[in-house]
């Protein structure tokens, strides 16, 4: 069977959803192909910042979003083990805890409802350059495109194939998800520091939380585990003691990703499959959605006969969010992983919250401009 389209997405998650919807918007054939079907769930802490907020209203999808899966994120608060606490509030417009598969399904509708296709259990096999575009294999089916967006994730099949796999330059981080079905006891995200171990709990609907462990893979030894994660962090084993588990546990890592590359003439890497560091800072999804606006903004001028600047105005942006992230994400893990100098940090912070109110906010507020339409294409422009 040959398929033929504009654009073929590789990955069916955020940001290959989100390139699709805004593509198929804007008038051309789009082809989503993704080896699960959906809705997928994926280890996530499911927490979506106030960029990634803004980005799903400007696609049409909070609207879709179940309310049963779902709860408003008010702030960010850090916990230590001696019962310290910093917090501070998002910026507006908040935030946003939203279980995995509800999003999943949401984005999923919202393409399908644009006009893009979307193509389950389709493990990709092949990548290879044509006269006219690329052609790709999966085990059911070829599929012959103008443009292939990589949308893959962390360990893209792309990106690999292209040759672009790039090493990391950091340790070997790992993360265990799992939810409980409990009332959420706050609004805010909380991060429990441990020795060598986070716990980030996120309300992600009115009867649910999620639970999220990142630690450094030379430093936990033995079998992870949600028992064995839990017991290091006392104040939250006792919030959530008695609650059922409300999902399968899922492990993910290493979770540092580089790639060498994010285009040529053909291909485009976007999402996770384009770069990633850690999830201490909760910005993947809006990163992958920020990107996936410009992408398609830059897709859409390639496709009107603007040559290969438009896919190169991505790369820019998305290197802008990138180092945005990498430096804030850096930052933290460096001060994590040294419990006397995260310590420290904390007790001054709680001596003058204004300092983490005013770190925060320049971190996570949105600077992403509408483009024409009000649809978003990144946080610069496309020119």
């Amino acid at each position: 069977m040959i398929a033929r389209c504009d654009i073929a997405v590789v990955g069916g998650g955020p940001a290959g959803l989100a390139v699709a919807i805004g593509c198929a918007l804007r008038g051309h054939d789009v082809l989503v192909l993704d080896q699960s079907t959906w809705p997928i769930d994926k280890a996530c802490g499911e927490g979506v910042m106030p960029e990634g907020c803004r980005a799903l209203s400007e696609l049409g999808v909070l609207s879709e979003l179940d309310p049963a899966e779902r709860a408003p994120i008010e702030g960010i608060r850090y916990l230590r083990a001696d019962g310290l606490r910093v917090e501070a509030p998002l910026p507006a417009p908040g935030g946003l805890g939203v279980r995995r598969t509800a999003l999943s399904a949401a984005l999923a509708a919202r393409a399908r409802a644009a006009g893009a296709r979307l193509a389950a259990g389709e493990t990709l096999l092949d990548v290879e350059r044509t006269a006219g575009g690329a052609r790709l294999v999966t085990r059911r089916r070829v599929v012959e495109a103008r443009y292939v967006v990589g949308a893959d994730g962390l360990g893209s099949r792309v990106r690999r194939a292209l040759g672009w796999d790039a090493p990391p330059s950091g340790p070997r981080r790992l993360g265990l998800r799992q939810h409980f079905r409990c009332a959420p006891w706050s609004s805010f995200v909380e991060v429990h520091l441990g020795d060598g171990v986070e716990a980030y709990v996120t309300p992600a609907g009115p009867q649910r939380v999620g639970v999220a462990f990142l630690w450094d893979g030379d430093r936990l030894g033995g079998r992870a585990s949600t028992e064995r994660l839990v017991r290091r962090f006392p104040a939250l084993a006792e919030r959530v003691a008695g609650a059922p588990v409300d999902s399968t546990a899922r492990g993910s890592g290493p979770l540092e990703r580089a790639s060498s590359r994010l285009h040529d003439d053909r291909f485009v890497l976007v999402g996770d499959a384009a770069g990633y560091i850690d999830a201490i800072t909760g910005e993947g999804i809006s990163l992958a959605l920020v990107g996936a606006a410009a992408l398609s903004t830059a897709l859409d001028a390639a496709l009107r006969g603007g040559g290969a600047a438009p896919l190169a105005a991505y790369a820019r942006v998305f290197r802008q969010a990138f180092l945005r992230y990498a430096v804030a994400t850096r930052a933290v893990l460096f001060v994590a992983r040294r419990p006397r100098l995260r310590d420290g940090l904390l007790s001054a912070l709680a001596l003058a919250p204004g300092l983490f109110r005013h770190a925060v906010g320049a971190v996570l507020r949105p600077r992403a401009p509408a483009g024409p339409g009000g649809r978003l294409v990144g946080p610069g422009p496309l020119g």
